[in-house]
């Protein structure tokens, strides 16, 4: 038996969790009609496989018709889950971890235009902010049918072989009753905490009554909303107390704070640049009131963080929710002794933005989360060693070297800067985005693993490659600013990258033209405010920074609302021009009929990159394939085989944003999906 504090089994009623770790419930948006089929199975099963203890699938599965999901969640209400959800349990039981899932009915939390057209409920008429629906006040059949709703829903998912069930109330319905802010109903569902937990208590009552005592229940619950009226640290206490005294479940599950806005979301879910583990210490204080079992998870993407949580007795069981997107065998690796190569959770949160914006989730840095069918978590040995050459080192570069050197070849990259990294690298002089620094860091010390060759300081001519005698050569070059979108003027303007990098002194009073929305704009705009300039974001879209998605969002707007930055939408910088010591823009504006001139002393452009591509067009005609990718074989996962030119020496690809801009995810599943079947 390990010592290890995170190894130890834990008993949970009659259920034996392998150790101290579990993946909290969230919805990867990865449901296919409302139902757990393949590759949710797959991205399920992957972390069981990985070791966890227990995993709980969806983020909220919804139990009525009239809680739709504003993403892709899975459909409790309907019957023809029970077999998908059978077949998840099995096929994770398999692997010896425990499987449960989180019901809840969205309550306000939703929209009315959604699913079924059916009005959005709650127990008053105020709206949430974040969804927007004005609620209808709930009736007493309101309440009768959603009860009713949540035990059905249990009585599937007991059915489906799951090991328990977590109930959402956080945000959500059942929370929405139990806080002052929300709750106007007069009678038993109202007013007093008692009244206003009454709805919380029968749902249990239900459910227990349907799937009896020995199937597993907690509940996520806010123990303090974090808002002026709302249930405090002191009622949240309370709240605990009793939720435990109630006989009715087995667990509590821990959270501080509130969702209604995107800010109160994403204190509750913090992303890089902020605490670690910020609410750990107030979760062990609802243990130690309670004496209960007690769960929690928040930003604790470290092994260590998530040691000590257990070790100091802050919780019972851990979660590591978004650090097991991002390494799925983070408990195979502590078990084996191999904390270093566990790929680590910059907290980037491209998963749950994108969940958010109405996609699936994707970890910024492992393409093959939620693509479990099509790409490995681990490399096969390739049958035939190769001489791959990759001009490079950013995360394109760096992630083809680590798949190819996994594989078995010889691999070599070449780098023209004295340090990897590329965009990233700049990126992470950003104090908000230090963290991104570790998907370099990670893929470096997994090329040493693999003795992959590096070549700094070393720009790469196409005698360069060829003197290697590669089998493979893979572009990996990025792009450069591309500052040129102006009529007139464009000399005399700057890039984004130009103020990050400190390459060009700020201005004090500086317009930033931000027509490619993503964080290279802001993370210029917020260097230029701290540095003391007077700053302007103007973009040609509805709204700004529309790639940097909301929880991201939140910090910039803090940091530059501070400043007093202004926000200018819907308006096109058109030309530049010099007149004394100032700047004069041109201003017009997609939607017509204007013509304005404002002065600035700085104009700074944001508009992605051009592919520096010189080498590839240089080495196309010397390649096999000339360049090309055969699609069909790169979807299906085959080798490569074009071949046009018998005479070449050498297959020929390229990558990441030496192809076009793009993001880091794109340049990362890009090194994988080729470099993985050379």
């Amino acid at each position: 038996m390990s010592n290890d504090p995170l190894l130890q089994p834990y008993q949970l009623k009659h259920l034996t969790l392998r150790n101290r770790i579990i993946v909290t419930s969230h919805e990867p948006a990865y449901p296919e009609d409302g139902m757990p089929k393949e590759r949710y199975r797959a991205y399920t099963v992957e972390r069981a496989k990985g070791g966890v203890a227990l995993t709980m699938t969806a983020g909220s599965a919804a139990v009525s018709r009239d809680s739709p999901p504003v993403f892709n969640n899975l459909l409790a209400y309907k019957d023809e889950i029970v077999p998908w959800i059978r077949e998840m349990t099995d096929a994770v039981h398999e692997q010896g971890a425990a499987i449960m899932i989180q019901l809840t009915h969205l309550g306000r939390r939703t929209r009315w235009d959604k699913g079924d057209w059916l009005p959005v409920v709650a127990p008053s008429h105020h709206r949430e902010a974040s969804h927007r629906a004005f609620p209808k006040k709930m009736e007493d059949w309101d309440i009768e049918r959603i009860i009713k709703d949540f035990a059905d829903a249990a009585e599937r998912m007991k059915a489906g072989g799951m090991d328990g069930i977590e109930l959402e109330a956080y945000g959500h319905l059942i929370d929405q009753f139990a806080s002052p802010l929300t709750n106007e109903l007069g009678g038993p569902y109202g007013g007093a905490l008692e009244n206003r937990m009454r709805f919380c208590f029968d749902v249990f009552r239900a459910i227990r009554e349907r799937v009896g005592n020995e199937f597993i229940l907690g509940v996520r619950y806010t123990a303090d909303e974090c808002l002026p009226g709302g249930n405090g640290q002191a009622e949240g206490i309370e709240i605990s107390k009793r939720l435990r005294d109630s006989g009715l479940i087995d667990y509590l599950n821990v959270i501080r704070g509130h969702i209604d806005t995107d800010p109160g979301l994403t204190d509750v879910i913090p992303i890089q640049g902020m605490a670690n583990s910020p609410h750990l210490d107030f979760a062990g204080e609802i243990r130690a009131a309670t004496n209960f079992p007690t769960f929690h998870a928040a930003k604790i993407p470290d092994v260590a963080t998530a040691r000590h949580a257990i070790a100091a007795g802050k919780v019972d069981m851990v979660g590591m929710t978004r650090a097991h997107m991002t390494d799925p065998h983070i408990v195979r690796k502590i078990i084996e002794k191999r904390e270093e190569d566990i790929r680590p959770c910059v907290g980037a949160n491209y998963c749950l933005d994108r969940i958010y914006q109405g996609g699936a989730a994707y970890c910024i840095h492992n393409a093959a989360t939620g693509r479990e069918l099509t790409m490995p978590h681990i490399v096969a040995k390739a049958d035939v060693g190769k001489k791959v050459v990759i001009v490079g080192a950013g995360p394109a570069g760096l992630e083809a070297a680590r798949v190819a050197g996994e594989r078995g070849h010889e691999v070599v990259v070449f780098e023209a800067a004295n340090n990897p990294g590329g965009q990233i690298r700049l990126t992470a002089q950003s104090e908000r985005r230090r963290e991104m620094i570790s998907i370099i860091d990670w893929r470096m010390r997994q090329c040493e693993k693999y003795d992959v060759t590096f070549h700094f300081n070393t720009w790469a001519e196409a005698d360069t490659i060829e003197a290697e005698n590669p089998d493979v050569v893979i572009i990996a070059t990025g792009g450069l600013p591309h500052t040129e979108v102006l009529t007139n003027g464009n000399e005399l303007v700057v890039s984004s990258w130009d103020i990050i990098s400190g390459d060009v002194k700020p201005g004090t009073n500086v317009l930033v033209f931000d027509d490619a929305g993503d964080h290279a704009g802001l993370q210029a705009a917020e260097f230029l405010a701290n540095a003391g300039a007077k700053v302007e974001i103007m973009t040609p879209d509805r709204s700004f920074a529309p790639e940097v998605m909301a929880m991201n969002l939140v910090p910039y707007m803090r940091s530059l609302q501070k400043y007093d930055v202004t926000f200018t939408v819907t308006y096109r910088l058109e030309a530049v021009e010099k007149s004394g010591n100032q700047l004069v823009a041109l201003i017009g504006s997609d939607y017509g009929g204007i013509a304005r001139q404002h002065s600035y002393d700085q104009v700074v452009i944001n508009h992605g990159t051009i592919p520096l591509d010189d080498l590839y067009f240089e080495l196309k005609p010397k390649s096999k394939n000339l360049g090309e990718v055969s699609y069909d074989q790169l979807l299906q996962g085959q080798p490569q085989s074009v071949i046009h030119n018998p005479e070449g020496k050498f297959q020929l690809f390229r990558i990441g944003d030496a192809v076009a801009a793009r993001n880091t995810h794109a340049a990362v599943y890009d090194g994988l999906r080729i470099a993985k079947d050379i």
